[in-house]
């Protein structure tokens, strides 16, 4: 199919500041390929602003498969719809940004994008996220591509998402929907699937009315019984019980998940006992937190370049180069929007981030728009009580970025640490920042220790920081700073002496 053949930018004329039509080619004011507008009027501009806009470079079509075998394959055909409200070059890129990152999540999700088009306005209209006149084109534009969804780049209300079903004739699903459908793909332990299947639950509660058609959707996908995205976890027999029965469901999640939640605060506060410093890493989705800590601990965890590969938290322990102790935690993945709900079921897992003594804020270098991520990031991090812990960049990808983009990230974020988790580039200095970063124990002795008690002396060495040691006759004679707990341990071993 010809890129611009449902293009109305390349077939609509263009209104005059009388209101009269002139040709589009004659004014030579708006390009027709599908890249961003390059017209005087800006914003003044009727076609500019009612107008679907192609995103050039989204489609992923198979195009070395007969019609029959690419059936066979059972890939759900999506279309993607955007609202843009930006303005100029810098609105039309943001727009664009936001839809390649629509197209990988549907990817990830099992589908194959068939087209993607974006519409600039105001706001999403309130009936039909794209104005009724725009329905009509999308409309043809999915029966052209013989598509199964369609996708809207945003949380659709439940008026949207019915009267979208009704006139499309297609599953629709929104951002928040899809989001939720990657990761109930992705949960894999008992708390992570109750997390997710809390998450979907809250999301149905309003929407019950909306999705009446929900049961007639044309079905499509690899996975989920053929229902394709949307319908996984609860599943779509969720549809169809009322909501008393839905909030009880809701309550008894909501209640093994505090059961759970005492088990993870249980071990958090053991390790926090101990005074053993926790750092958490945290980032934008496939950043290569995974595989950074794998890098620094040998955790041997799951690494895959999908997004949100890594739903439940990973903890390992391991020392910096000085002998001292701490753990390294593994989160899941920030997005841009990233759906209140999640926010909501995962906090206690997020909070791991929001207790940690030290964060690591993983950055994929080799990404178009870094600095974007970063911001992300950070709005979930605020959203959980989590903006003020002491933060170390990383920007990871290095071996896999574009020179250029180094060097200005190396201007524009001064104290970041660059390095390849992949190739092992940069760690060995991430470890030196990180072990300056740990905070120091907080009480200094010292003491002679007799041989016989030499577990003691491994202590030390393991959970403090030494400052100086000597073997002497009667033992070992240190000077460290240690924990309290540690301390009280060593007061029948204290002394005057100093170590030589």
């Amino acid at each position: 199919m010809s890129i611009h053949e449902h293009d109305p930018i390349a077939a609509a004329p263009d209104l005059d500041e009388q209101g009269s039509w002139q040709d589009e080619q004659s004014t030579g004011q708006y390009r027709t390929d599908g890249g961003p507008y390059a017209g005087s009027r800006g914003d003044q501009d009727l076609a500019d602003r009612v107008s679907l806009r192609r995103v050039a470079g989204l489609s992923t079509e198979l195009t070395d498969v007969t019609e029959v075998e690419y059936r066979k394959l059972q890939l759900e055909r999506v279309v993607l719809v955007g609202v843009w409200a930006g303005t100029g070059a810098q609105g039309a890129a943001d727009a664009d940004a936001s839809m390649t990152e629509l197209a990988r999540l549907a990817e990830t999700a099992g589908s194959v994008v068939l087209e993607a088009v974006v519409q600039r306005r105001r706001q999403p209209d309130a009936a039909t996220y794209i104005g009724s006149g725009k329905v009509e084109e999308l409309s043809e534009i999915v029966r052209a591509t013989g598509a199964d969804t369609v996708i809207c780049d945003g949380e659709l209300s439940p008026g949207q998402l019915r009267n979208l079903e009704e006139r499309l004739k297609v599953k629709v699903v929104d951002r928040t929907a899809l989001i939720l459908d990657i990761f109930a793909q992705h949960a894999r332990s008992k708390e992570g699937k109750s997390q997710v299947e809390l998450a979907q639950l809250n999301y149905l509660v309003p929407r019950l009315r909306g999705w009446g058609v929900a049961l007639s959707r044309q079905r499509g996908g690899r996975v989920a019984g053929g229902a394709g995205i949307g319908s996984r976890g609860p599943g779509e027999t969720k549809l169809e019980i009322d909501r008393r029965r839905i909030h009880k469901r809701i309550s008894q999640l909501k209640h093994e998940l505090a059961g759970m939640r005492r088990v993870r605060d249980t071990k958090r506060a053991r390790r926090q006992q101990n005074e053993i410093p926790a750092v958490a890493i945290a980032g934008y989705t496939n950043a290569g937190k995974s595989s950074l800590l794998n890098r620094i601990t040998d955790a041997g965890v799951l690494v895959e370049d999908a997004l949100f590969a890594t739903l439940d938290p990973t903890t390992r322990r391991t020392r910096t180069s000085d002998g001292r102790e701490y753990t390294l935690t593994d989160t899941v993945g920030f997005v841009r929007h990233l759906p209140h709900q999640l926010v909501e079921s995962f906090r206690s897992t997020l909070e791991e981030v929001a207790d940690a003594d030290v964060l690591l804020h993983v950055i994929d270098g080799s990404d178009a728009r870094p600095l974007e991520q970063i911001s992300a990031v950070r709005e979930v991090l605020a959203e959980i009580d989590a903006a003020k812990v002491p933060e170390i960049l990383v920007v990871n990808k290095v071996d896999d970025a574009d020179p250029a983009t180094l060097m200005e990230l190396r201007h524009q974020l001064p104290g970041a640490v660059f390095v390849s988790a992949r190739t092992g580039e940069g760690i060995g200095h991430l470890r030196e920042i990180l072990a300056q970063a740990l905070p120091e124990p907080a009480v200094e002795v010292t003491a002679l220790i007799p041989f016989t008690e030499g577990s003691l002396v491994s202590r030390i060495h393991a959970e403090g920081t030494v400052l100086a040691e000597t073997h002497v006759a009667d033992g070992t004679l240190l000077s460290a700073k240690v924990h309290r707990d540690l301390a009280g341990q060593l007061l029948n071993y204290r002394t005057t002496l100093s170590p030589a």
